[in-house]
């Protein structure tokens, strides 16, 4: 569902696809190849979210913000994740349940894992790997780095598969 509120209206660029049972409502603005999956709410009701191409967040995650919120481009945000916070890099995943809160920023290329809680005003770096409760910020291996791009592609083909099936 896309809804206008204080005058605003999503703008959803045309081969992105948004769930009917999304909610996204205000100012924002979801960037072309990207994808809003089942039960994911997307706020800009206090301040405006932007959600960069190729950007998938997935179902019954949250997307709001105090002041303002920048997601990049080609970033995953896995199922249950709140993203509450200022930035989210170009190619980050925010895996699964976590949480990043307010005025957090997060680099390019980083991994935030599973469960974790990133505490406002926390800056992390370029290619970190931030874990645990609260989170702490390390360097990223190459493993973990390997392991980060895997869904992009496979929720692209998600997405059009849906949009042709008229989801």
């Amino acid at each position: 569902m896309i809804r206008s509120f204080a005058g605003k209206t999503p703008r959803v660029a045309p081969d992105a696809f948004v769930s009917e049972t999304a909610y996204v409502v205000g100012d924002v603005e979801i960037g072309a190849g990207s994808s809003v999956w089942p039960g994911a709410v997307v706020r800009g009701d206090v301040g405006p979210i932007r959600v960069g191409r190729n950007t998938h967040v997935e179902d019954n995650a949250v997307l709001h913000s105090a002041t303002e919120l920048d997601v990049g481009d080609d970033v995953m945000i896995g199922h249950g994740a709140v993203v509450h916070c200022r930035r989210i890099g170009r190619g980050v995943l925010i895996a699964n349940a976590a949480t990043v809160l307010d005025d957090a920023e997060v680099g390019d290329e980083c991994i935030v894992a599973a469960g974790a809680v990133v505490v406002p005003r926390t800056v992390a770096p370029a290619r970190s790997f931030i874990a645990g409760v609260p989170a702490q910020v390390r360097p990223m291996t190459e493993e973990q780095a390997a392991r980060r791009d895997w869904g992009s592609d496979f929720y692209r083909s998600l997405a059009q598969r849906y949009r042709e099936a008229g989801l």
